[in-house]
């Protein structure tokens, strides 16, 4: 059985409801019962990190690099493989680190219980230590990268830095220090690193510079990825609000967070059609997502909101990557300030 495999072994043994033992009980019996490993195997531990993670939502980290390449390409008719994939790597790793942030702050705090998405504490899949450590490492990793990235790209050390330990101290103090996503700044926070701030980063590793062109090609990117957050937390309003927390979505109310879904989902593609009528017809090439749009908006108008976060996330991969494609197909000089 590969990794891949294991890894729905355990991501469907977390989703399995839990006998009326105690926490430990029912805790250890979801991970002994996995594949049959010993809970202490390496190849369990290592299914169980990558479930941690929630590579799902890794769209909203790759798809900005790759945007902000892809204009850097446009820009300067060149693109470095080795500077676009330590980008990558960079972003992945705290991205990740967050994502494992989140997981440990929330499940201190009380929010995650046994129906929450993220039960990966919960259901004793891991211990709170070993989420600790592992975002350490990845935040290690990520500062080693920008390291490299600085070595050989021409980018300003100061440029840099600001940059990415932006996008670094925002994915901890999402949920980790001042908690922004419990005071309802969280959207806010999402919106600016994978959206702008991602974008800007991998643009200015492959040119040498900052410029404020990508921040405004980043925004039908931010939007979608933004819908992917908002759809999460419109889920989950009822146990935020008993967990005392407050969010965009429980401020708001189930009404306006329908009307600011759809407004999220279907804006990219009106500044999509504006590209393509006024610029270039490749920009047109993101618009044939628009059925999974339309989808997931019946979905969430009928408060259907099972897997509404990663079919978002599949929406914004699909879109983010289309979008690339249609910049990297333009004809030089076609679009604008590129």
């Amino acid at each position: 059985m590969g990794p891949a495999e294991l890894v729905q072994k355990i991501s469907i043994s977390a989703e399995s409801p839990r006998g009326s033992g105690s926490g430990s009980e029912s805790g250890g019996a979801a991970v002994a019962g996995v594949d049959g490993a010993a809970p202490g195997s390496w190849r369990h531990k290592c299914a169980a990190y990558v479930l941690a993670l929630r590579p799902w939502s890794f769209s909203a980290s790759l798809t900005p690099v790759a945007l902000g390449s892809a204009l850097a390409y446009r820009a300067e008719g060149a693109l470095d493989p080795g500077l676009l994939l330590g980008s990558a790597v960079t972003v992945l790793a705290v991205h990740g680190a967050g994502n494992l942030v989140n997981t440990y702050y929330d499940f201190s705090k009380g929010i995650d219980h046994k129906k929450s998405d993220d039960r990966t504490l919960v259901d004793q899949i891991l211990e709170p230590q070993d989420v600790v450590r592992f975002g350490v490492f990845l935040y290690t990793v990520g500062c080693i990268c920008a390291a490299g990235l600085y070595a050989v790209s021409t980018l300003k050390l100061e440029h840099l830095a600001l940059i990415y330990f932006g996008g670094l101290s925002s994915s901890f103090l999402y949920t980790g220090g001042i908690g922004f996503k419990y005071v309802a700044l969280g959207d806010v926070v999402i919106l600016i690193t994978f959206g702008p701030l991602a974008v800007m980063f991998a643009h200015a590793v492959q040119v040498g510079y900052l410029s404020l062109s990508p921040l405004l090609y980043a925004v039908p990117l931010a939007l979608s990825t933004e819908a992917i957050l908002h759809s999460n937390n419109t889920r989950d309003m009822e146990s935020d609000r008993q967990a005392g927390i407050v969010t965009l979505a429980i401020l708001i109310g189930p009404t306006f967070s329908y009307i600011l879904y759809t407004v999220l989902l279907f804006l990219p593609y009106l500044i999509f059609c504006v590209l393509a009528t006024r610029y270039t017809i490749s920009m047109a090439l993101p618009l044939l997502t628009i059925p999974m749009a339309f989808s997931l908006e019946r979905q969430f108008r009928s408060q259907n909101f099972c897997k509404i976060p990663q079919r978002t996330a599949k929406l914004n991969l699909l879109l983010g990557l289309f979008y690339v494609f249609g910049i990297t197909l333009a004809p030089a000089g076609a679009l604008p300030k590129l």
